[in-house]
Formats: C-alpha cells, sequence, structure tokens
C-alpha cells in the first residue's frame, strides 16, 4: 500500500476498499476476543469425541456405539484411538489443519448431578463455593489490563450469564437489531426520552446505576450508526437459521465493528439426553450437527479477524458410559470441549482417559474427571487475552493450567 501510495499520490480506491471490506466501524482499538460456547444440558463427550478403540465401549453401549469406516457418513478417526461423530464434519478440517484441539476427560471436580449447581460452578470458576459473586469471564476481562468499553462483554441470550457476573461492564443482548432501536420511533421524542433518561443517570447517587447506565445508551448509538439488518457474512459463509446460529452471526457482527469486545457468549441448549439419544440420525446428532455448522459458518465468516478470534465450548458434564434403558445416557461426570483458534496447539485430543473398564470407571459408571476445567479454562485465557496475571483468575485454585495454547 505504501508503495502505491508514494507512486499515485494516495492509496488507490481498489485497495482502500479491499482493506476496509472486513470491517464495518472502528471506533475503539480491535482486541483478541474469546468467543465462549456454553452446551447446556450436558452434553455426551462419549458419542461427540468416541474412544472406539476402547473395547469396553461397545459392551457399554450396544446400540449407540459407533467406529469409524470408510464410508460416507461415518465416524472421523482422529487418531487411532477417537473419531468424531459425523455430525462434526464442519469441524473435522480444522482438527486436521491443528487449528482444534479437543480436551477430553474434562469437568468439575464437584461431582454434583444437578445442571444448575454444575452450570453455576463452572461459570463462576469456584466448584466448592457457592457464594462467589462473580463470574470467571468477568474476572478475566477485569484481568486484560484494557480500558472497558461498552461491549467489551456481550452475551447474545435474554439475561447474563452467571460468567460475566461482577464489577466489569457487560452486556446481555438477545438481539442486535432489537438493541439498536430501542430509541427509534418518533425522532423528536426519542431524543428527548433519551435526554431524559441520560438526565436521570448522570445525577443518581449509586455510581455503578450512572455507569451501567450511560455505557447502554452509549452501545444503543453505536448499533444505530450501523446496519445491523442487512449484515451479510463474509467467503460466503452460511449460519444456520437457529439460536445457535443466529447468535454467532451478531457476535460475528460486533466483531467486525471493532467495538472493543473481548469476551462474547452465546448458548446451545438441548444436550439432556436421556432417551432416544439416536446415533447417526436423532436429537443428539441433529444438535451436534447445528453446533457445528454454526461453529464453521461462524469462523469462515472470521476470514481476516481470525488470528485475533479464539472460540472455546464448555458443558456443564458428561453422560453416563453405560446406556439406559430408554436408549439415552443419564447425567455422568467429564465430557469433552473444543478450541478453535489459530493460536491453539491443535491437531491432538488432550487427556489423561485411562480406560472404560468399570474398575476405571467412577463409581462403577462414568468416566471420571482427569482434567479439572480450569486447567483448560485458565490457559485459554491467559494465552489468547494475553492477560496481565492470572491470580484471583479462579479463586482459591493452585492447580497447573493444561498447555493447549501456542507459546
Amino acid at each position: 500500500m505504501a508503495l502505491f501510495a508514494a507512486g499515485f499520490g494516495g492509496v488507490p480506491n481498489f485497495i482502500a476498499r479491499a482493506a476496509e471490506s472486513g470491517k464495518i466501524i472502528p471506533p475503539y482499538k480491535r482486541n483478541k476476543v474469546l468467543v465462549c460456547i456454553f452446551q447446556r444440558g450436558a452434553m455426551d463427550g462419549l458419542m461427540a469425541v468416541s474412544p472406539f478403540a476402547d473395547p469396553n465401549l461397545k459392551t457399554l453401549r450396544p446400540t449407540l456405539y459407533m467406529s469409524p469406516a470408510q464410508t460416507q457418513g461415518s465416524m472421523m478417526d482422529l487418531d487411532g484411538q477417537f473419531a468424531l461423530h459425523p455430525s462434526l464434519q464442519s469441524l473435522s478440517s480444522f482438527f486436521s489443519e491443528g487449528r482444534m484441539a479437543i480436551v477430553h476427560g474434562v469437568g468439575s471436580p464437584n461431582n454434583t448431578r444437578s445442571h444448575f449447581d454444575a452450570q453455576d460452578f463452572m461459570e463462576s470458576g469456584t466448584p466448592f463455593n457457592k457464594g462467589t459473586t462473580s463470574g470467571w469471564l468477568n474476572r478475566a476481562v477485569g484481568l486484560t489490563g484494557h480500558e472497558a468499553t461498552p461491549f467489551s462483554a456481550v452475551s447474545i441470550t435474554n439475561a447474563l450469564p452467571r460468567s460475566l457476573y461482577g464489577d466489569r461492564e457487560a452486556l446481555a443482548i438477545s438481539n442486535l437489531q432489537d438493541f439498536a432501536i430501542q430509541m427509534q420511533g418518533n425522532p423528536m421524542a426519542g431524543n428527548m426520552a433519551a435526554k431524559s433518561f441520560e438526565s436521570l443517570y448522570d445525577q443518581t447517587s449509586n455510581q455503578l446505576l450512572n455507569k451501567t447506565g450511560k455505557e447502554s445508551f452509549e452501545a444503543i448509538r453505536i448499533l444505530k450508526s450501523t446496519d445491523i439488518k442487512n449484515y451479510q457474512p463474509a467467503n460466503g459463509a452460511v449460519y444456520p437459521n437457529s439460536p445457535l446460529g443466529n447468535s454467532l452471526k451478531q457476535i460475528a457482527t460486533l466483531i467486525k465493528m471493532d467495538v472493543g469486545m473481548e469476551v462474547a457468549f452465546a448458548e446451545s441448549g438441548g444436550w439432556d439426553t436421556h432417551f432416544n439419544q439416536g446415533t447417526l440420525n436423532g436429537a443428539f446428532a441433529r444438535n451436534l450437527r447445528d453446533f457445528s455448522d454454526s461453529i464453521a459458518a461462524f469462523w469462515k465468516d472470521m476470514g481476516t479477524y481470525q488470528d485475533d478470534v479464539t472460540v472455546m465450548t464448555m458443558t456443564e458434564f458428561g453422560r453416563t458410559a453405560h446406556q439406559n434403558g430408554t436408549g439415552g445416557t443419564d447425567h455422568g461426570r467429564a465430557s469433552c470441549l473444543f478450541v478453535l483458534g489459530n493460536d491453539v496447539a491443535g491437531g491432538k485430543v488432550y487427556h489423561q482417559i485411562k480406560s472404560l473398564a468399570k474398575s476405571d470407571l467412577e463409581d462403577g459408571r462414568d468416566l471420571p474427571v482427569s482434567t479439572d476445567f480450569r486447567a483448560v479454562f485458565s490457559d485459554v485465557a491467559l494465552g489468547h487475552l494475553k492477560l496481565k496475571q492470572t491470580k484471583g483468575l479462579f479463586p482459591g485454585w493452585d492447580g497447573k493450567a493444561l498447555k493447549i495454547m501456542k507459546g
């Protein structure tokens, strides 16, 4: 671009357009972004990433067992020991390219089988303390050392998730377009309402309310300046028309707006597969396909932003190693998670699983937790967000981080 500028007295229009094609507006400094996806309901890690080579698996799951084969639609052998479910086809290339890592046997040291308790413990980052008032992602934003923007931490959900509770500003937005037009309608009335509400925030003695309210108004102004409704994904990316697909599309929009986002949060539901779980087809396969296709579309859409983004998934616990009498699996212990990014040491299944023999199962029925979720979360946050320090990220934990990030 400098050479062209020297020769033509400025940057040619076609180069300027190419340079700007990946972004929308640049009001803030471009940051590294960690995108977290919570699979609520406890995903069956033994089916998503199957230890097919263990002979015990077929005994434990006679009608749910799947193995790799040389036929289309079969499981994809990763390393001779683990295989990806066919519905994760969209993610397989990321693994083979070394962009995606899988951590298996991961979970919480707290053995609760309550969805709500397990989710709260994972999101607070303190598995044995219900009194923790902040979430680990909120604390992570506080440790980046950056000045906060209205969009430093955003969850595309109806309500703020436990992960983002805390002292740092965070927004829960179920739909960017709705959020952006809150003040629209009669222009004069809208402006008067905005001024009136902002003056109330200015006058309040509650500093937290004052700051949070004004941040929200600033966020609305930023979004109103952008044609969110007509956002077109880059590189021909096509998002599934699903809650997760729509959430990731909105996160992509915010990332390309360069609004100073550092943490984004989305959810995927429907993982509580107590009956009729299915194999190649069924509820689990459909859910996994949406999960896979949504992430793949998001990554394709990121284009030149891929170096700035890392995606990490999580689920509160896994499913029983033994299938139940209704063709499903019940609440278990360990599961698996996925980490996607150009700064990830991928192409590997990180695990410390011994075997699925009854003697190696927890209580003779569950895949034991051999990797504490905090060992993964802390390394990803430190390695990608470049935290100034990690002290306080997970209070009371002095474990060793799993080295999953490059460098």
